[in-house]
C-alpha cells in the first residue's frame, strides 16, 4: 500500500472497470524491468541461497514451499531466538528435503539481533515468519541490503511498524527486488478464478461481504521455571497483542484480505465493531479478546462485516460470501457462484497455494521481473489493525484517524532482560483492552 488520497477525493468509476485492472494487477507479477542489474544467483552458480527467519512450523513450512519451487533453491541460513527451535527446524527441513538444505553451524544465527547475521550471511532470498511484531524490521533490514523478500502476514502490528514497513515496500519497487507476501489465498488458483468472475460482473455490483473466521484458540507453552517473563511472551506470542496484533491480525486479516481484493483494494472510510475476552480468561491467554466483530464502511455503500472468535468448544466456520446484485460468490472452499450466474471452481490437480506464492516468488526472481504485493499487502493489514482499534476502544475510527495513530507497541529494547510492553498484576492477570475506556492513541 502506498500512501493514498482520501477515499473521498477518489474519482467514481464504474466498480467493473476498477476492478478489472485491479484484479489483473493483483494476479500477475510486475512487469517493469529491474532497476539494478544483479542476478538472484551466486557468482558462477545456478543456486538461489535462501535464509529463514523463524524457525517456528510457519517458517519451516514456508522453506518447505520456497525449495519445492525448484531445485535450484537452497537453504542456507536459519536465523532465531530460540536455539531450540532453530536445531528443529534444521533436523526436520535436512530430513524432507536432504538435497537442498545446506544450513552450517556458522549459519545457525541465534538472538535478538540473529537476523541482521542472516541476511549479512550471503543468502539472495530472505524468508520472514518470526513472531508479527519484528516482520517490519526484519523486512525494512533485508529490502536495504538488497535482497528478495516473501513476508509472513501481518506485516505489522501497529502503525508505525506498518510505515516502515510500508516505506520497505517502496524500497523494494525502486530496486527492483521481489516482494511476496504471505497472504496467501492470493495465490490460489480457485479464489483466483472466483475473483475474476466476481470482477468482470457475474454477481452484479457488490452490496455487501461477509468475512468469517471462528476457531479456537491457538495452542499454549507451560511456564517453565527459570523462564522469565519476555521469554514466556515469546514462547506464547500468539497470545499477546505487541507480538501478534490479535487474532485480526493473525486470523481474520485473511478473510479481510479477500473482501479487500473483492472491492479492488480500495480503503474503507470508517470502521466500528465490538469484541470482548468472555471464555479465555485464564492468564495463559495472555492480553488479547477472544471474539470481535467489525463493520467497516465504504465510500461507495458497501459494508464488510468480519467476524472472529477463538474459543474451545463453539461453532467453528471461515467463509467468505460476497453479495451482488445478480447473485453471490461463496469462497474460499469449493469456490463458486451462485445466482443468475451459476459456476463451480473444478480444477484436475489442485495446487497448494503456499506452493504456488513461492513458485511466482522464485520465477519471477530467474526472470528478472519483479513481483511486489505492495498494492494490498499493507492495505489489507490496515484492516486488521483498524479491526483491533474499533473492537479495543469501542469508538468509530475513520481510516484516516487510523492512518495517523501514534501508538507504538515496542519494548524500549529487544533483549531477555528487557521489560515487555505488557506485564501481569500481583495475581498473574494481564491488562486487557475494555471498550469505552480504552482510549484511541
Amino acid at each position: 500500500m502506498t500512501h493514498r488520497t482520501s477515499p473521498t477525493s477518489l474519482p467514481n468509476p464504474s466498480r467493473r472497470s476498477f476492478l478489472k485492472s485491479a484484479s489483473a494487477a493483483a494476479l500477475g507479477a510486475a512487469a517493469a524491468p529491474l532497476d539494478i542489474a544483479r542476478s538472484a544467483h551466486a557468482a558462477g552458480s545456478d543456486v538461489i541461497k535462501i535464509g529463514l527467519i523463524g524457525c517456528g512450523g510457519r517458517g519451516s513450512g514456508a522453506a518447505v514451499n520456497a525449495m519445492n519451487a525448484g531445485k535450484d533453491v537452497r537453504l542456507v541460513a536459519l536465523a532465531d531466538v530460540f536455539p531450540e527451535y532453530l536445531q528443529g527446524a534444521r533436523k526436520r527441513l535436512q530430513n524432507i528435503k536432504p538435497d537442498q538444505v545446506a544450513v552450517d553451524d556458522d549459519h545457525c544465527f541465534v538472538g535478538f539481533d540473529a537476523y541482521e547475521k542472516l541476511i549479512a550471511s550471503g543468502v539472495d532470498v530472505v524468508l520472514i515468519a518470526a513472531a508479527s511484531h519484528f516482520h517490519p524490521i526484519h523486512l525494512k533490514a533485508a529490502i536495504d541490503a538488497g535482497k528478495h523478500v516473501f513476508c509472513e502476514k501481518p506485516h505489522a502490528v501497529d502503525v508505525p511498524g506498518l510505515k516502515m514497513a510500508m516505506a520497505a515496500g517502496e524500497e523494494a519497487k525502486k530496486k527492483g527486488l521481489c516482494l511476496v507476501s504471505g497472504l496467501c489465498w492470493r495465490y490460489d488458483a480457485g479464489v483466483r478464478e472466483a475473483m475474476k468472475r466476481v470482477a468482470d460482473g457475474a454477481i452484479g455490483d457488490i452490496v455487501a461481504i461477509q468475512e468469517t473466521y471462528l476457531t479456537t484458540p491457538y495452542g499454549l507453552r507451560e511456564r517453565k521455571p527459570g523462564w522469565n517473563e519476555m521469554e514466556y511472551q515469546l514462547q506464547n506470542w500468539y497470545h499477546f497483542n505487541w507480538l501478534s496484533g490479535d487474532q485480526t491480525g493473525q486470523q481474520l486479516i485473511h478473510s479481510l484480505d479477500k473482501a479487500s481484493w473483492a472491492l479492488g483494494d480500495q480503503p474503507p472510510l470508517k470502521a466500528w465493531g465490538t469484541g470482548g475476552r468472555q471464555v479465555c480468561t485464564d492468564p495463559k491467554y495472555g492480553d488479547q479478546f477472544d471474539h470481535h466483530a467489525v463493520v467497516f464502511e465504504y465510500a461507495n455503500g458497501v459494508r464488510v462485516f468480519g467476524f472472529c472468535r477463538d474459543q474451545p468448544g463453539c461453532y467453528n466456520e471461515t467463509t467468505d460470501v460476497i453479495f451482488g446484485t445478480k447473485g453471490r460468490a461463496i469462497l474460499p472452499s469449493r469456490p463458486r457462484l451462485e445466482g443468475q450466474t451459476q459456476w463451480v471452481y473444478k480444477a484436475a490437480k489442485p495446487v497448494s497455494m503456499y506452493d504456488a506464492e513461492h513458485a511466482e516468488l522464485f520465477a519471477a526472481i530467474r526472470s528478472g521481473k519483479p513481483i511486489n504485493n505492495s498494492n494490498y499487502m499493507f492495505t489489507s493489514t490496515m484492516l486488521a489493525i483498524l479491526a483491533q482499534m474499533v473492537c479495543y476502544t469501542g469508538q468509530e475510527i475513520t481510516w484516516e484517524q487510523a492512518m495517523q495513530s501514534k501508538l507504538s507497541l515496542a519494548p524500549s529494547r529487544y533483549a531477555w532482560d528487557a521489560e515487555p510492553p505488557v506485564k501481569p498484576d500481583k495475581n498473574g492477570q494481564y491488562p486487557c483492552a475494555m471498550p469505552g475506556i480504552t482510549k484511541f492513541v
